[in-house]
């Protein structure tokens, strides 16, 4: 047996490529060989900087007896969840179905008929803290599927059942006001705020850039300053706190504790490009320096170290360097002053939170626990001054902090992901004034327009050094749509107009569902799954009928046919039940309700 992952473009997936496992990639020959040898398929979801997906890795997958059993008794498929997020949405949520929850690594035993009957997440080794060892788990699914395999097969066809049947949910029209689902999400967003440190809901906190986009729009649609309250305060803490880099400008995924300080290090194009949107939004309403800062240390993050020479946008930067998470951004005091001198490096300590104990196991992520207006009172020092010196510190900083071993890169280049960058570009090139910005959409849009797109017309949904391949899914002409639409009303060329109606016209033409509305995931001419999906609720990135629904109501501003409004209005109503349940999960279709509502006429009743 051999390893095939060799050849990949999937970063990820090369990570696995020496493993004893004989891995294999998602495609026709593997899903045979599972039919023709009459074994169960084990496959294996994760990211390249996901940390656990990392340490399943080392702890299981080089380890030789489990990759022998593994090579016995299964047909082993690795997949990069990023690569193929249609089977990820399906797999996850059959191990939602099974387990009550879901994560990275996802781990899932499949019939040769690719129906799940077993899955989890990451599992030890060997048994630990109530979990059972992978070891373990592995020989009980072997038994099962030589013992009992008649029940393995009608448990993996009922999962397969319920996940059909989630998606066969017939469009509804409102019975109650549009507005109050608006209202709805709103006030299951204030119930959840947390009134100490922003965000919303407990430990871990994620950024939720789409949700505060939402409050934001509501406040301005209501003039409720507890909602602007809400995303001042969430804004400035995540800004100020270690989710943020202080260095090196740019938002980590998600933060471990309540007050933004601890965060799961590894960063993301899609959080960044929200995040920065996000700022750049708050920024326009309120004026507020700190949030002009984000935005731009954001986008220069992403143009220094996540930029292909040719412009397109990289996918993610790991949360571990030499086998630790965090380890290239946090400092001990020695090391600061080592770099700055005992006089700047105290007055940096100070201001940034940096102790002898630490906030992160014995070294100190850098935050700012107060405004520096606060800091320099304290110090006795003139504001301006003490900032002039802390960019100076900085930079110096920065410079050393480069020559560490820096986290993994995923060069890999995401249509979907580069729309959402190309669109915080274009706009802050627009609201900051900042040609450099807006030059950098128009690179990264042209490197899409040639380098993945096909002759036909239809997209390819990713790239890596000169590779392209893998159909587009809906958000990454929905993202895309929408980025080269921004251009356009940020002062562009036709041009920029002409690509977004020929995307949107794909959009219609093979992904709408002409039966209950809506738009799923994959198009008609698709590899067939299990289930054809539709997104109504967001993940961290924006929903795919949201975007769709927005791309294509804001062409019917700029070019008003009937087609497009109406095609968005009925994701809109194939997405109803969604927003009726968890209005606060669905924000990106709440936007283009938002949107919807505003036209001439109002939505369709």
């Amino acid at each position: 047996m051999t390893n095939r992952l060799s050849g990949e473009l999937s970063p990820y997936l090369q990570q696995h490529a020496a493993n004893p496992v004989a891995w294999k990639p998602w495609d026709e020959a593997a899903l045979q060989k599972a039919k023709r040898e009459d074994k169960p398929i084990f496959l294996s979801i994760g990211y390249s900087a996901c940390h656990w997906c990392h340490v399943m890795a080392h702890e299981s997958f080089t380890d030789e007896g489990i990759a022998d059993f593994l090579n016995e008794h299964f047909v082993n498929i690795k997949v990069d969840r990023e690569e193929r997020p249609d089977l990820d949405q399906i797999y996850m949520e059959s191990v939602h179905l099974m387990c009550g929850r879901g994560g990275w690594p996802m781990s899932v035993f499949l019939t040769p008929d690719l129906e799940p009957f077993y899955g989890g997440t990451y599992w030890p080794p060997a048994p630990r803290q109530g979990m059972p060892g992978f070891g373990q788990v592995l020989r009980a699914v072997a038994e099962a599927w030589q013992s009992r395999r008649p029940e393995m097969v009608e448990q993996a066809a009922k999962i397969a059942r319920i996940l059909r049947q989630n998606e066969a949910v017939e469009a509804h029209a409102a019975v109650e006001p549009l507005d109050r689902l608006l209202e709805a999400a709103e006030e299951s967003l204030m119930r959840s705020f947390d009134p100490q440190f922003g965000g919303f809901g407990p430990a871990p906190k994620f950024p939720q850039p789409i949700a505060l986009k939402l409050l934001l729009n509501r406040w301005q649609h209501s003039g409720d300053e507890n909602l602007l309250h809400a995303v001042t305060l969430t804004l400035d803490r995540m800004a100020r706190g270690g989710l943020y880099d202080q260095l090196g400008g740019g938002f980590h995924r998600y933060s471990t504790d309540a007050r933004w300080l601890v965060p799961h290090f590894e960063k993301m194009l899609y959080d960044n490009a929200l995040l920065a949107g996000c700022y750049l939004d708050a920024w326009a309403a309120t004026k507020l320096p700190l949030y002009a800062q984000a935005v731009r240390g954001t986008l220069d993050y992403l143009l220094r170290d996540m930029t292909d020479p040719e412009g397109g946008f990289y996918s993610a930067e790991d949360a571990d360097s030499e086998g630790e998470e965090g380890k290239f951004y946090v400092w001990t005091p020695g090391e600061i002053a080592a770099v700055l001198g005992e006089t700047a490096a105290a007055a940096f300590c100070r201001v940034y939170d940096v102790t002898d104990v630490g906030n992160f196991e014995g070294c100190n992520i850098l935050n700012l626990s107060r405004p520096i207006e606060q800091d320099a009172k304290l110090l006795g020092r003139d504001p301006g001054q003490l900032e002039t010196e802390l960019a100076q510190s900085r930079a110096k900083l920065l410079v050393v902090r480069e020559m560490r071993i820096p986290p993994g890169l995923d060069d890999k280049i995401l249509v979907n992901w580069n729309g959402l960058a190309i669109d915080a570009f274009a706009r802050a090139g627009a609201v900051l004034r900042e040609p450099r910005y807006r030059g950098a959409a128009e690179l990264a849009a042209n490197y899409l327009w040639k380098h993945l797109r096909r002759e036909d017309g239809r997209l390819l949904h990713c790239a890596r050094r000169g590779r392209a391949k893998g159909n587009a899914f809906l958000d990454d002409y929905a993202n895309l749509g929408n980025a080269l639409l921004t251009l356009h009303e940020t002062g562009g060329e036709g041009t920029w107009l002409d690509r977004a109606v020929e995307l949107a016209e794909i959009v219609l033409n093979h992904f709408a569902d002409a039966k209950r509305g809506g738009f799923f995931f994959t198009a008609d001419d698709h590899e067939p799954l299990l289930v054809r999906k539709k997104e109504f609720v967001d993940s961290p990135t924006p929903s795919g009928n949201g975007m769709a629904a927005m791309l294509l109501l804001r062409l019917h501003r700029l070019r008003p046919e009937a087609r497009y409004r109406a095609a968005a209005e009925s994701a809109l109503c194939a997405g109803y039940s969604s927003l009726r349940q968890y209005p606060a999960a669905a924000c990106q279709m709440l936007l283009a309700l938002e949107l919807l509502l505003s036209l001439p006429g109002g939505a369709a009743k």
